[in-house]
């Protein structure tokens, strides 16, 4: 039995040398053959091959048509233009106003000798007349000094010495501030300076002294002055 097992290995039964010499490389060729056709095959037949879907997926789809145009919108209505309205904007130039034609000389039909230029009708000989200037109003008494010259007394008047004085022995002066009126008579008197017992019968003998009118600038004016009387027991 094992010499049975073991005899091609001892004895094969093919022995080398045995095969012809082209035996290998035509071995070689039908193999490279059979190994091209399957290469070569397959490459041939690519045109028939389905197009894969994902290949789609890349293809730039073509854009959207634009939306349509908006309708036109309605006329606004036009509103008047004001010609007495103020501008709202200054204008960009300012044209001098044409000058005034000159007053016709020839006067108006109806109109009278010695009117205004272009006259009226209805108008007055000579013109219209003017209403007479207001009076000057009333000028206030002048204080006598420097120009104004002291007037000079024509008329004196002694005061009456009053009896309740000479009983309680009582003398003095009385200042007394006059205001001689246009005529040089006396017009108001006021006591600046006196006794109680003398004042009264200082005012007295005064109002009816008199003056010389004082005059300024040739005209008569009125002034005010300060006069002294003097009470002095005897």
């Amino acid at each position: 039995m094992p010499r049975e097992m073991f005899g091609d290995v001892v004895k094969p039964s093919i022995t080398v040398g045995t095969k012809k010499w082209y035996t290998v490389p035509l071995s070689i060729l039908s193999h490279s053959l059979a190994l091209g056709a399957l290469i070569v095959v397959p490459l041939l037949a690519t045109d028939m091959l389905p197009t894969p879907q994902s290949v789609m997926a890349f293809v730039a789809m073509p854009p959207p048509p634009p939306p349509p145009a908006p309708p036109p919108s309605a006329p606004q209505p036009v509103q008047p233009v004001n010609a007495n309205a103020a501008p709202v904007e200054a204008p960009k130039d300012i044209k001098p106003e044409p000058a005034a034609p000159p007053p016709s000389m020839s006067g108006v039909v109806g109109g009278v000798a010695g009117g205004i230029p272009g006259g009226s009708v209805g108008g007055v000989v000579g013109g219209i007349p003017q209403p007479p200037p207001p009076p000057p109003p009333p000028q206030a008494p002048v204080r006598v000094g420097g120009d104004i010259k002291e007037p000079k007394k024509i008329k004196d008047v002694k005061p009456v010495y009053p009896q309740i004085a000479q009983t309680a022995k009582v003398q003095g002066i009385v200042i007394i501030e006059a205001t001689i009126a246009k005529d040089g008579s006396i017009k108001d008197a006021k006591v600046l300076r006196g006794m109680p017992l003398l004042d009264q019968a200082a005012l007295d003998a005064v109002r009816q002294w008199k003056f010389t009118p004082t005059l300024l600038n040739g005209v008569p004016v009125e002034v005010v002055m300060t006069v002294t009387v003097n009470f002095t027991l005897n």
